[in-house]
Protein backbone atom coordinates (compact mmCIF):
# COMPACT_ATOMS: atom_id res chain seq x y z
CA UNK A 1 0.00 0.00 0.00
CA UNK A 2 1.21 3.48 -0.90
CA UNK A 3 1.21 6.13 1.86
CA UNK A 4 1.09 9.78 0.81
CA UNK A 5 0.97 12.93 2.96
CA UNK A 6 -1.15 15.76 1.49
CA UNK A 7 -0.70 19.07 3.35
CA UNK A 8 -3.59 21.46 2.84
CA UNK A 9 -4.43 25.03 3.80
CA UNK A 10 -7.90 24.55 2.23
CA UNK A 11 -6.98 26.73 -0.76
CA UNK A 12 -7.75 25.81 -4.36
CA UNK A 13 -4.01 25.43 -4.98
CA UNK A 14 -3.87 22.80 -2.25
CA UNK A 15 -6.99 21.09 -3.60
CA UNK A 16 -5.46 21.02 -7.08
CA UNK A 17 -2.37 19.25 -5.69
CA UNK A 18 -4.57 16.73 -3.88
CA UNK A 19 -6.47 16.01 -7.10
CA UNK A 20 -3.11 15.50 -8.82
CA UNK A 21 -2.07 12.98 -6.17
CA UNK A 22 -5.34 11.05 -6.42
CA UNK A 23 -5.08 10.84 -10.21
CA UNK A 24 -1.36 10.00 -10.11
CA UNK A 25 -2.18 6.88 -8.09
CA UNK A 26 -5.63 6.32 -9.61
CA UNK A 27 -5.64 2.51 -9.51
CA UNK A 28 -3.12 2.06 -6.70
CA UNK A 29 -4.14 1.04 -3.18
CA UNK A 30 -3.20 4.24 -1.36
CA UNK A 31 -3.76 5.90 1.99
CA UNK A 32 -3.76 9.68 1.75
CA UNK A 33 -3.19 11.67 4.94
CA UNK A 34 -4.99 15.01 4.65
CA UNK A 35 -2.82 17.17 6.90
CA UNK A 36 -3.51 20.64 8.24
CA UNK A 37 -1.30 22.22 10.89
CA UNK A 38 -2.14 25.29 12.92
CA UNK A 39 -0.60 27.55 15.56
CA UNK A 40 -1.79 30.81 17.14
CA UNK A 41 -0.39 34.02 15.69
CA UNK A 42 1.43 34.55 19.00
CA UNK A 43 2.41 31.41 20.84
CA UNK A 44 4.35 30.77 24.02
CA UNK A 45 4.93 27.29 25.37
CA UNK A 46 3.85 28.24 28.90
CA UNK A 47 0.42 29.21 27.56
CA UNK A 48 -0.36 25.55 26.98
CA UNK A 49 -0.76 25.16 30.74
CA UNK A 50 -3.40 27.86 30.89
CA UNK A 51 -7.04 26.76 30.46
CA UNK A 52 -7.77 29.53 27.97
CA UNK A 53 -4.98 28.32 25.67
CA UNK A 54 -6.12 24.70 25.95
CA UNK A 55 -9.68 25.74 25.14
CA UNK A 56 -8.44 27.69 22.14
CA UNK A 57 -6.51 24.70 20.84
CA UNK A 58 -9.58 22.46 21.26
CA UNK A 59 -11.71 24.95 19.35
CA UNK A 60 -9.16 25.21 16.54
CA UNK A 61 -8.90 21.44 16.34
CA UNK A 62 -12.67 21.03 16.05
CA UNK A 63 -12.90 23.69 13.34
CA UNK A 64 -10.06 22.18 11.32
CA UNK A 65 -11.43 18.65 11.63
CA UNK A 66 -14.78 19.89 10.26
CA UNK A 67 -12.96 21.48 7.31
CA UNK A 68 -11.01 18.27 6.71
CA UNK A 69 -14.24 16.25 6.85
CA UNK A 70 -15.81 18.56 4.26
CA UNK A 71 -12.69 18.22 2.10
CA UNK A 72 -12.82 14.44 2.35
CA UNK A 73 -16.47 14.40 1.29
CA UNK A 74 -15.70 16.69 -1.66
CA UNK A 75 -12.89 14.42 -2.80
CA UNK A 76 -15.01 11.29 -2.56
CA UNK A 77 -17.86 12.95 -4.45
CA UNK A 78 -15.81 14.54 -7.23
CA UNK A 79 -13.05 11.97 -7.76
CA UNK A 80 -14.76 8.65 -6.94
CA UNK A 81 -11.59 6.73 -6.04
CA UNK A 82 -12.55 3.43 -4.35
CA UNK A 83 -8.92 2.30 -4.19
CA UNK A 84 -8.08 5.19 -1.88
CA UNK A 85 -8.45 5.84 1.84
CA UNK A 86 -8.39 9.38 3.22
CA UNK A 87 -7.32 10.00 6.81
CA UNK A 88 -7.69 13.57 8.19
CA UNK A 89 -5.00 14.95 10.49
CA UNK A 90 -5.38 18.27 12.34
CA UNK A 91 -2.23 18.97 14.34
CA UNK A 92 -1.07 21.82 16.58
CA UNK A 93 2.42 22.15 15.09
CA UNK A 94 4.40 23.73 12.29
CA UNK A 95 3.98 22.10 8.90
CA UNK A 96 7.64 21.21 8.40
CA UNK A 97 7.96 19.59 11.84
CA UNK A 98 4.74 17.64 11.45
CA UNK A 99 5.64 16.39 7.97
CA UNK A 100 8.94 15.11 9.34
CA UNK A 101 7.13 13.45 12.24
CA UNK A 102 4.48 11.84 10.04
CA UNK A 103 6.98 10.49 7.53
CA UNK A 104 8.64 8.61 10.36
CA UNK A 105 5.47 7.55 12.20
CA UNK A 106 3.57 6.44 9.13
CA UNK A 107 6.56 5.35 7.05
CA UNK A 108 5.19 7.59 4.30
CA UNK A 109 6.36 7.19 0.72
CA UNK A 110 5.68 10.69 -0.59
CA UNK A 111 4.59 14.20 0.26
CA UNK A 112 2.58 16.01 -2.43
CA UNK A 113 1.66 19.68 -2.06
CA UNK A 114 0.86 22.77 -4.09
CA UNK A 115 2.52 26.11 -4.57
CA UNK A 116 1.33 29.41 -3.22
CA UNK A 117 2.22 32.62 -4.97
CA UNK A 118 3.63 35.43 -2.81
CA UNK A 119 6.21 38.16 -3.23
CA UNK A 120 9.54 36.80 -1.96
CA UNK A 121 11.85 35.48 -4.71
CA UNK A 122 11.84 31.88 -3.49
CA UNK A 123 8.20 32.10 -2.51
CA UNK A 124 7.21 33.30 -6.00
CA UNK A 125 8.23 29.89 -7.26
CA UNK A 126 7.24 27.65 -4.42
CA UNK A 127 5.73 29.33 -1.35
CA UNK A 128 7.13 29.56 2.16
CA UNK A 129 5.82 26.24 3.46
CA UNK A 130 6.75 24.38 0.28
CA UNK A 131 10.29 25.75 0.34
CA UNK A 132 10.80 24.74 3.97
CA UNK A 133 9.34 21.26 3.43
CA UNK A 134 11.64 20.89 0.43
CA UNK A 135 14.66 21.78 2.55
CA UNK A 136 13.82 19.34 5.35
CA UNK A 137 11.68 16.58 3.86
CA UNK A 138 12.99 13.12 4.70
CA UNK A 139 11.09 11.45 1.86
CA UNK A 140 10.43 12.44 -1.78
CA UNK A 141 8.28 15.54 -2.28
CA UNK A 142 6.23 16.43 -5.35
CA UNK A 143 5.37 20.11 -5.81
CA UNK A 144 2.36 20.82 -8.05
CA UNK A 145 2.29 24.29 -9.67
CA UNK A 146 -0.76 26.45 -9.18
CA UNK A 147 -3.40 25.76 -11.82
CA UNK A 148 -1.63 22.74 -13.30
CA UNK A 149 -4.07 20.50 -15.13
CA UNK A 150 -3.28 16.85 -14.56
CA UNK A 151 -1.21 15.04 -17.15
CA UNK A 152 0.01 11.48 -16.79
CA UNK A 153 3.82 11.69 -16.41
CA UNK A 154 4.64 9.78 -19.58
CA UNK A 155 7.81 11.85 -20.01
CA UNK A 156 10.02 12.60 -17.00
CA UNK A 157 13.04 14.91 -17.10
CA UNK A 158 15.85 14.13 -14.65
CA UNK A 159 18.73 16.68 -14.69
CA UNK A 160 21.90 15.57 -12.92
CA UNK A 161 25.58 16.41 -12.70
CA UNK A 162 26.57 12.81 -11.82
CA UNK A 163 28.09 14.01 -8.55
CA UNK A 164 25.84 11.70 -6.54
CA UNK A 165 26.51 8.09 -5.61
CA UNK A 166 22.93 7.01 -6.33
CA UNK A 167 21.18 4.47 -4.14
CA UNK A 168 18.29 2.17 -5.08
CA UNK A 169 16.12 3.40 -2.21
CA UNK A 170 16.45 7.00 -3.45
CA UNK A 171 14.90 6.16 -6.79
CA UNK A 172 12.20 3.79 -5.55
CA UNK A 173 9.30 6.26 -5.79
CA UNK A 174 10.47 7.60 -9.16
CA UNK A 175 10.65 4.06 -10.55
CA UNK A 176 7.25 3.27 -9.05
CA UNK A 177 5.66 6.23 -10.82
CA UNK A 178 7.44 5.30 -14.04
CA UNK A 179 6.07 1.75 -13.81
CA UNK A 180 2.49 2.89 -13.11
CA UNK A 181 2.44 5.32 -16.04
CA UNK A 182 4.85 3.55 -18.43
CA UNK A 183 7.02 6.66 -18.29
CA UNK A 184 10.21 7.40 -20.17
CA UNK A 185 12.93 9.03 -18.06
CA UNK A 186 15.19 11.54 -19.84
CA UNK A 187 18.41 11.98 -17.88
CA UNK A 188 20.11 15.23 -18.90
CA UNK A 189 23.62 16.44 -18.15
CA UNK A 190 24.85 19.89 -19.09
CA UNK A 191 28.39 19.59 -20.39
CA UNK A 192 30.91 21.97 -18.84
CA UNK A 193 33.39 21.44 -21.64
CA UNK A 194 35.33 18.90 -19.57
CA UNK A 195 35.20 15.13 -19.66
CA UNK A 196 33.39 13.38 -16.83
CA UNK A 197 35.66 12.40 -13.95
CA UNK A 198 36.11 8.76 -12.99
CA UNK A 199 33.68 9.24 -10.11
CA UNK A 200 31.10 10.83 -12.40
CA UNK A 201 31.45 8.01 -14.92
CA UNK A 202 30.96 5.43 -12.17
CA UNK A 203 27.93 7.30 -10.84
CA UNK A 204 26.44 7.50 -14.33
CA UNK A 205 26.95 3.77 -14.85
CA UNK A 206 25.34 3.03 -11.50
CA UNK A 207 22.40 5.28 -12.34
CA UNK A 208 21.98 3.46 -15.65
CA UNK A 209 21.81 0.15 -13.76
CA UNK A 210 19.35 1.47 -11.16
CA UNK A 211 17.05 2.78 -13.90
CA UNK A 212 17.26 -0.46 -15.86
CA UNK A 213 13.62 -1.43 -15.19
CA UNK A 214 12.35 1.84 -16.72
CA UNK A 215 12.75 3.16 -20.27
CA UNK A 216 15.39 5.86 -20.02
CA UNK A 217 17.72 7.90 -22.20
CA UNK A 218 20.88 9.85 -21.38
CA UNK A 219 21.37 13.28 -22.95
CA UNK A 220 24.47 15.49 -22.93
CA UNK A 221 23.58 19.12 -23.61
CA UNK A 222 25.95 21.84 -24.84
CA UNK A 223 27.68 24.08 -22.35
CA UNK A 224 25.08 26.52 -20.98
CA UNK A 225 23.38 27.42 -17.73
CA UNK A 226 21.60 24.52 -16.09
CA UNK A 227 18.34 26.44 -15.81
CA UNK A 228 18.44 27.44 -19.48
CA UNK A 229 19.17 23.82 -20.43
CA UNK A 230 16.19 22.52 -18.46
CA UNK A 231 13.88 25.14 -19.92
CA UNK A 232 15.10 24.46 -23.47
CA UNK A 233 14.77 20.70 -23.10
CA UNK A 234 11.21 21.08 -21.80
CA UNK A 235 10.40 23.37 -24.72
CA UNK A 236 11.72 20.90 -27.31
CA UNK A 237 10.16 17.81 -25.74
CA UNK A 238 7.00 18.19 -23.61
CA UNK A 239 7.56 16.87 -20.10
CA UNK A 240 5.06 16.14 -17.33
CA UNK A 241 7.40 15.71 -14.33
CA UNK A 242 10.74 17.25 -13.35
CA UNK A 243 12.87 15.23 -10.92
CA UNK A 244 15.97 16.26 -8.97
CA UNK A 245 17.93 14.89 -6.05
CA UNK A 246 18.54 17.39 -3.25
CA UNK A 247 22.16 17.35 -2.21
CA UNK A 248 24.03 20.35 -0.82
CA UNK A 249 27.03 19.54 -2.99
CA UNK A 250 25.15 19.56 -6.28
CA UNK A 251 23.38 22.09 -8.46
CA UNK A 252 19.86 21.59 -7.07
CA UNK A 253 20.92 23.30 -3.87
CA UNK A 254 22.56 26.10 -5.84
CA UNK A 255 19.52 26.52 -8.07
CA UNK A 256 17.08 27.03 -5.26
CA UNK A 257 18.96 28.13 -2.20
CA UNK A 258 21.57 30.57 -3.51
CA UNK A 259 21.19 34.07 -5.05
CA UNK A 260 21.34 32.74 -8.63
CA UNK A 261 17.57 32.43 -8.43
CA UNK A 262 17.35 36.22 -8.23
CA UNK A 263 18.88 36.47 -11.70
CA UNK A 264 17.28 33.62 -13.63
CA UNK A 265 13.96 31.92 -12.96
CA UNK A 266 13.32 28.24 -13.52
CA UNK A 267 9.97 28.01 -15.27
CA UNK A 268 8.24 25.52 -13.02
CA UNK A 269 5.07 24.83 -14.95
CA UNK A 270 5.05 21.08 -14.43
CA UNK A 271 5.12 19.07 -11.18
CA UNK A 272 8.55 18.96 -9.59
CA UNK A 273 9.79 15.96 -7.59
CA UNK A 274 12.57 16.52 -5.04
CA UNK A 275 14.33 13.40 -3.76
CA UNK A 276 16.32 13.75 -0.52
CA UNK A 277 19.94 12.66 -0.61
CA UNK A 278 20.66 9.30 1.02
CA UNK A 279 23.28 9.88 3.68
Amino acid sequence: MKKVILPTDFSENAYNAIKYAVKLFKDVDTTFYLLHTYTPAVFRAEHLHQPSQVDLEDQNHAIVMKQLSDLQQRLQKELNSPEHTFEPRAVFNTLTDEVENMVQRKNADLVIMGTKGVSNVLEVLLGTNTTEVMRRANCPLIVVPSGFEYQSPKEIIFPTDYEIDYEKEQLQQLLGISEIHASNIDVIHVSSGHKLSEDQLQNKQKLDQLLAQAPHTFHHLPDQGVIEAINQFKADKPMALLVMIRNKHTFLERLFFEPIIKKIGLQINIPFMVIPYSK
